[in-house]
């Protein structure tokens, strides 16, 4: 494994021990020692917004995803707060999926869709075919259009579904719920990207290596 390649790895389990994991065990461990639903999810919350300032204060600029986020998550707790009701704090993990649909959906009308800068988690040689394949295969820039606005309609029928466990079911249930719907909802994509891709880029005489988008020849074609 390169040492880019590692970075990136170790980046994505601090992401996932930060935003799933802590959350979870902070949560359901104050629930064990009978501390109130109202507070324990409110304990839970501290670590993925303080991964977001810190994030503000280590870069000195704030996205707009990570603005939303903040600001929604900041709304909710002081409704929270005046309401005293637990249901209200749960709808917090439903603004992370509203932002990601909003930042997918709106990507689709820029330059470059937000399925692009999956670069980003890339190595140097892989990033650079990726880019190349980009700039060269103009049916790789249409597959990833679509998906992008795939994964942006994903998120937006999450939010429904999240909205929907947060105000009917068991509250000690919800945050682990949380979490199996955004496993579910990603594996799906993945496999639906998977499946679709290939045969796409096949009827353009194409086909996928690693990050690099390569021309058939006839006998691949045949």
């Amino acid at each position: 494994m390169t040492p880019a390649a590692a970075t990136s790895r170790r980046a994505l389990y601090r992401l996932l021990a930060i935003e799933i994991a802590g959350p979870l065990l902070i949560f359901y461990g104050l629930r064990a020692a009978g501390v109130s639903q109202w507070l324990a999810l409110l304990a839970g919350a501290v670590l993925p917004a303080g991964r977001a300032v810190h994030g503000i204060v280590k870069e000195r600029r704030v996205s707009g995803v990570t603005l939303f986020v903040l600001g929604t998550m900041s709304l909710t707790v002081a409704m929270s707060s005046v309401t005293g009701e637990a249901r209200v704090l749960l709808i917090r993990d439903a603004w992370g999926s509203a932002a990601m649909a909003l930042w997918l959906l709106l990507s689709v009308l820029w330059a470059k869709p937000a399925l692009y800068e999956a670069r980003m988690f890339m190595a140097g040689d892989r990033r650079a075919a990726w880019e190349s394949s980009w700039e060269r295969r103009p049916a790789f820039r249409r597959a990833l259009w679509v998906f992008t606005a795939v994964w942006g309609v994903a998120f937006a029928l999450d939010i429904a579904v999240r909205v929907l466990m947060a105000m009917t079911l068991p509250i000690d249930l919800v945050p682990v719920l949380d979490d199996v719907l955004l496993a579910v909802t990603l594996l799906a994509l993945v496999a639906i990207q998977r499946s679709w891709g290939p045969r796409y880029l096949r009827r353009h005489g194409l086909a996928m290596r690693g990050a690099e988008v390569y021309r058939l020849d006839a006998e691949e074609r045949a």
